[in-house]
């Protein structure tokens, strides 16, 4: 059996701490460390969920590579599926114009990456899961990154890893690369309105399947949606959050040994003033659809 030479090879998660390229594990600091003399072949890295392009824009030897975003599914759930992507616009969908558009690093054809916000990513901080310990990476390093708790060596960030490898400050930007989105799974922002500690839940997937059923596909409600049309039919709060993620207006508790991070959307009192709101406009809208009688005229 041969292998095609159309194939091409794309280090995935080259963050993730466990068994990745630049992983706190791995050993390798550099790609050409890793695979020598097979290093001219790769031309493309992917991200993770835990680190986004500005973070890996941060490194000066990456420049030469593109960075895709892929989310893998460990699992047969679907809302796993899909919470990083890549867009294009090819006046042809095949295989070899998407790995050209890749590879060329081409804005016009590889328009941006779909990101979740890295914070979400199981291995954003440094921590131990065991003992609930989360640090930022100026903490860990200070604890030499041992738990503070029960002394045992914690599992590095990639915020840290990405900190101990670059050579540029936050916010560097480089010319005429891909852009970036950063998002969250519908399905996981609606678990998080309704409070319910499940996602797959019926009451989430109601919610989620009228959405789907009037704007088409998830990226079309996550990136497109109207605030006004979502309320029309989902509650507001919902309609609020999904706006709020797509215009980076959320907080998260950063992900850390295998733990998720968690996303905070709204303080108490605004959502509690959403659903008044939601409740005076349906009072004046009963009160405005309601029979009229003889006195209304009089």
């Amino acid at each position: 059996m041969e292998a095609s030479r159309r194939n091409v090879v794309i280090p995935a998660h080259v963050w993730t701490p466990w068994f990745s390229l630049f992983g706190a594990f791995s050993g390798f600091d550099r790609v050409d460390d890793c695979y020598q003399d097979m290093t001219g072949r790769i031309f493309a890295l992917e991200t993770g969920l835990s680190s986004d392009p500005p973070m890996n824009w941060r490194l000066s030897s990456l420049d030469r590579y593109t960075l895709v975003s892929n989310s893998d599914s460990h699992s047969s759930w679907p809302w796993r599926i899909g919470r990083e992507a890549n867009v294009f616009k090819l006046d042809e969908f095949t295989y070899d114009d998407v790995v050209e558009a890749i590879r060329s690093k081409d804005a016009e054809r590889f328009l941006f990456t779909i990101e979740t916000y890295p914070e979400y990513g199981k291995y954003h901080w440094t921590g131990h899961r065991s003992c609930g310990v989360s640090v930022p990476p100026g903490e860990a390093i200070s604890l030499g990154n041992v738990c503070p708790v029960c002394r045992r060596r914690m599992t590095k960030g990639v915020e840290q890893r990405v900190e101990e490898l670059a050579d540029r400050p936050r916010g560097f930007t480089p010319v005429g690369v891909p852009g970036y989105r950063r998002l969250l799974p519908l399905s996981e922002v609606i678990q998080t309105i309704l409070g319910v500690n499940y996602p797959g839940v019926q009451k989430v997937w109601a919610v989620y399947n009228a959405l789907i059923s009037r704007f088409g596909n998830e990226y079309s409600v996550l990136l497109d949606a109207p605030f006004d049309e979502m309320a029309e039919i989902v509650d507001p709060r919902i309609a609020e959050a999904v706006i709020r993620i797509r215009e980076e207006r959320v907080r998260l508790t950063p992900g850390y040994d295998g733990v998720y991070g968690q996303v905070r959307i709204f303080e108490d009192e605004e959502a509690e003033g959403l659903m008044e709101k939601r409740g005076s406009d349906r009072a004046s809208g009963e009160a405005g659809r309601r029979q009229r009688s003889l006195t209304d005229y009089i």
